[in-house]
């Protein structure tokens, strides 16, 4: 044996390590980092997938408005035509000619009449014979109110 008090006693040189205690994992700052950039990618990937989801359906909203808008402005253009040309006197020329029947100087009115047209007679309508009812036998008022009032007949 040797006077190191180091050294054991089976000859060998190197002193056993003490047990460390074994202390719960302390999380490290390049961990913190790590959870941090990720909570945050996690918080903007959200957030652009519902930006894009909105942005669609704006979308679908615009292009729908914009049909509308289409017809509308068709339908616009359709009544100004309209409007101008029954403010014309093209349309006051039509009208006379077709409606009012008027003619120009020189022009004679023809209206046709179809010939050989067979007017039908209007025969009379055969006499309806309605069945008359039966009359009821006619129940005095006194009965009336007697069973009304008493629920039965009365006793005579």
């Amino acid at each position: 044996m040797s006077d190191d008090p180091l050294t054991f006693a089976s000859g060998d040189e190197t002193p056993p390590l003490p047990r460390r205690r074994e202390r719960p994992q302390q999380i490290s700052s390049v961990q913190i980092v790590f959870a941090l950039l990720l909570s945050i990618g996690l918080l903007l990937v959200i957030n652009f997938s519902g930006r894009i989801a909105r942005g669609q359906q704006m979308e679908a909203e615009r292009q729908r408005l914009q049909a509308t808008i289409d017809v509308l402005e068709r339908e616009r253009l359709d009544l100004l035509r309209t409007r101008d040309y029954a403010a014309s006197d093209a349309a006051v020329e039509e009208w006379a000619h077709r409606e009012a029947k008027m003619v120009r100087d020189g022009e004679v009115l023809v209206i046709p009449i179809p010939g050989n047209l067979v007017v039908p007679t209007a025969a009379p309508p055969p006499p309806v014979f309605l069945p008359t009812p039966v009359p009821e036998p006619q129940i005095p008022n006194w009965h009336l109110w007697w069973n009304l009032f008493f629920d039965g007949e009365p006793p005579f």
